[in-house]
């Protein structure tokens, strides 16, 4: 059974996930021991371990395929927690796919590995039943003493302690989207309110960054700013509908000016993975078809100055 399962392992198609916290630190170490280690291909993310809306990591658990094993050089850059750890191995189990962490003792291909699981999630188990029961006993110890947990001034429903308390969360979440500004906003300046924001969420989490989007989330974010006098009002204007041939057109654009390096075939991959059709209604983008868009672009003056359409390989 021990030699099958190392056969069955040798073919698996291992596929990479490096992570770093910062843009400034590079991934390309956890790469090369990837790569060394068989990784056909590595998914490369900058983010923080503790955000689990990373996502790179959610599309390559998306894409990953049955039979598939998911690698990483050690577990803290998958997860810092083994309760995350535990959901992202369901999410591959769920999928026939695998885990291993070139590190640690956790190749879920083999029994052992298996085995390094199983205590992990006992440890986890036994964990938060010791926070349970060491909660239950503070709150048992307090009420023997008078006390009762929790801010009076909400037991109470007292006004001011509920607007101090909203202002601060309001604060912090203010604070959070101020800090990744840079990431997303260049972005939808480029293409609001000329394009509807399903369109703006589509090219936004096709480039990364750290977080996905909704178009709900979105828009509540640029609302808030706005409210705030810190970005412009006009961008939530109502974008203006058009047929299907001046929309593609329009998102053309758009992408072109949230990316201007990007070539005509980078242009017509982004757009397959968007699962726009093309003005012929297939599926299958060419680098011909981008620029007759764009050249469309180009006349109607959507592009900018100075845009030109750009070639196959080239800007």
């Amino acid at each position: 059974m021990r030699m099958r399962n190392a056969a069955a392992a040798s073919k698996t198609r291992l596929v990479g996930y490096a992570r770093v916290s910062t843009e400034e630190q590079q991934t390309d170490p956890q790469a090369d021991e990837l790569r060394a280690a068989g990784c056909v291909v590595v998914h490369a993310e900058h983010a923080s371990g503790a955000d689990r809306g990373r996502p790179v990591l959610a599309q390559v658990l998306r894409d990953i395929r049955p039979g598939e094993t998911l690698v990483v050089v050690r577990l803290d850059r998958l997860a810092r927690s083994v309760a995350h750890l535990l959901s992202v191995i369901e999410q591959l189990e769920a999928k026939g796919a695998h885990f291993r962490s070139l590190r640690d003792p956790i190749d879920t291909t083999t029994p052992q590995g298996m085995f390094s699981l199983q205590v992990l999630g006992a440890v986890a188990q036994l964990e938060r039943a010791l926070i349970a029961e060491r909660t239950k006993a503070g709150l048992r110890s307090a009420k023997v003493r008078g006390r009762v947990g929790g801010n009076p001034g909400l037991r109470a429903r007292d006004p001011g302690t509920i607007r101090k308390l909203r202002s601060a969360r309001d604060a912090v979440h203010l604070d959070a989207m101020l800090a990744g500004l840079d990431a997303w906003l260049p972005t939808v300046r480029r293409m609001r309110p000329d394009q509807p924001w399903g369109d703006v969420v589509q090219v936004l989490n096709r480039r990364g960054g750290g977080q996905a989007w909704t178009a709900q989330r979105l828009r509540r974010a640029v609302h808030r700013l706005a409210s705030e006098g810190i970005i412009e009002a006009s961008l939530l204007g109502r974008a203006q509908r058009r047929p299907a041939d001046d929309r593609l057109v329009a998102l053309v654009a758009g992408i072109v000016r949230a990316a201007p390096a990007m070539t005509l075939q980078q242009v017509a991959s982004q757009l397959e993975a968007m699962h726009e059709r093309t003005p012929r209604g297939g599926t299958r983008w060419h680098p011909s078809s981008v620029r007759n868009l764009l050249q469309q672009a180009e006349r109607r003056g959507l592009l900018g100055p100075g845009a030109e359409p750009r070639g196959p390989s080239a800007r």
